[in-house]
């Protein structure tokens, strides 16, 4: 009995042994992922670019002198736009993106400044539907705070970005409707490091209401084409935003 009872105790300690080492061996594997994870995590999020696409600005002019003004707010912050008809058939926008958000863990800040210039041409395709097409160079400083659990991290990036957008629409007293397609080359610089991304943007926008104010309503999509590219990968995808636009010519009678 005595010899019974010594070896299912041996044999208890060796399967107690196996599995203390087996554990110790998963113990060994996760820490091992989990570093790398965190290693990841750290690279992507240090390497990544914060480019946050702003509100497009489609005015669909119908004629010289017509002066629109707009506000967004949205995923890209606060953007105001202003456009002016210079002729019948050229245009000029100008436009800016602010944002401004607090870190829920830190309580540190999320900061983007950018303004742009865009001359463009339009043309009447009927009394409703317009085309037209703006071709622009815009200047903005980042300041995104990137966090994971080990790390808080706040980065300087200095942004320019070249774009074109076509666009379709119909325009009338109560709804303004369009489709734009805007194709834009990224250049961010970060600690002396230059990367150029493309985006293609697809951008439905609506506006209600009467002549001379309307209520603005845009969704669209910031694609990225640069795959293979880290430093592009966290980049804001989406843009969504509400707004007013003032038609200035028609509110003062210009």
């Amino acid at each position: 009995m005595s010899d019974f009872f010594y070896a299912q105790c041996l044999l208890n300690t060796l399967i107690q042994h196996q599995l203390i080492h087996q554990n110790k061996e998963i113990m060994q594997i996760n820490l091992s992922k989990s570093f790398i994870y965190i290693c990841l995590t750290f690279i992507i999020q240090s390497c990544s670019s914060a480019y946050v696409p702003n509100a497009v600005n489609t005015p669909l002019f119908g004629k010289k002198g017509e002066t629109k003004v707009a506000i967004h707010a949205g995923t890209s912050g606060i953007d105001p736009q202003v456009s002016y008809a210079i002729t019948n058939h050229i245009g000029i926008q100008m436009n800016g993106s602010f944002f401004n958000k607090a870190s829920q863990v830190t309580g540190k800040l999320y900061d983007h400044q950018y303004a742009e210039l865009a001359p463009g041409y339009y043309t009447k395709i009927s009394e409703i539907f317009r085309f037209e097409t703006y071709a622009g160079f815009g200047l903005g400083k980042l300041q995104p705070e990137r966090e994971n659990e080990l790390w808080d991290i706040n980065s300087n990036i200095n942004m320019s970005r070249v774009f074109i957008q076509p666009s379709v629409g119909l325009t009338n007293n109560i709804v303004d409707a369009s489709f734009t397609t805007r194709f834009a080359a990224v250049t961010l610089d970060q600690d002396d490091i230059n990367r150029t991304g493309m985006f293609i943007e697809p951008v439905i926008t609506g506006k209600v209401g009467y002549k001379y104010v309307k209520a603005i309503f845009q969704l669209g999509l910031s694609i990225n084409l640069n795959n293979d590219d880290i430093y592009f990968m966290n980049g804001q995808p989406l843009l969504l935003s509400v707004g007013l636009q003032i038609n200035v010519h028609k509110l003062f009678n210009l």
